[in-house]
């Protein structure tokens, strides 16, 4: 049985622009990532077979690497990637939450506009997963929209200020 999370968003934006807040590093050090957290580009290369490469920190807490892997890229359409938590260098480590969360996911993001609303639909399937991560991926489906919800109004608030 495939595990799966879908999540579902929109904006009061054109599509191209959406995208664009995705795409580019300029756009993005200003809204990804959970609220109150510091955010942080080491890399990012967004072309098929191309790295992003960052770091997020709560303010309490250690800071945490994360690599996407980008596989597709139709603009303004759709992004594929691979998703994983990594170290400094981009090397593939456990989640810091938990040892047993999938160590890649596959994410689909799927963008349609009607009349300049834009609706967003993020899809993540882990990669492979033992038994035992596909239970604690299918565990954290509401934990992992909570922080995607978050990150989503973070860009609302973002692209309502006329970026």
């Amino acid at each position: 049985m495939s595990a799966q999370i879908e999540i579902t968003h929109t904006f009061s934006a054109p599509r191209e622009l959406v995208f664009k807040a995705f795409t580019e590093s300029e756009h993005l050090k200003n809204w990804w990532g959970p609220e109150g957290w510091t955010f942080e580009i080491s890399k990012s290369d967004f072309r098929p077979g191309g790295v992003f490469h960052y770091s997020q920190k709560p303010a309490d807490g250690p800071k945490m690497w994360v690599r996407f892997v980008y596989s597709e890229i139709i603009a303004p359409e759709k992004i594929i990637y691979t998703s994983a938590f990594s170290d400094e260098e981009g090397n593939i480590v456990r989640a810091p939450f938990d040892e047993n969360w999938p160590l890649e996911t596959l994410t689909t993001m799927e963008f349609m506009e009607d009349e300049e609303i834009t609706t967003l639909t993020v899809t993540l399937v882990p990669v492979s997963p033992t038994e035992k991560e596909r239970k604690v991926f299918e565990e954290s489906k509401e934990m992992t929209k909570d922080g995607f919800k978050g990150t989503f109004n973070q860009l609302e608030d973002y692209l309502s200020k006329g970026k």
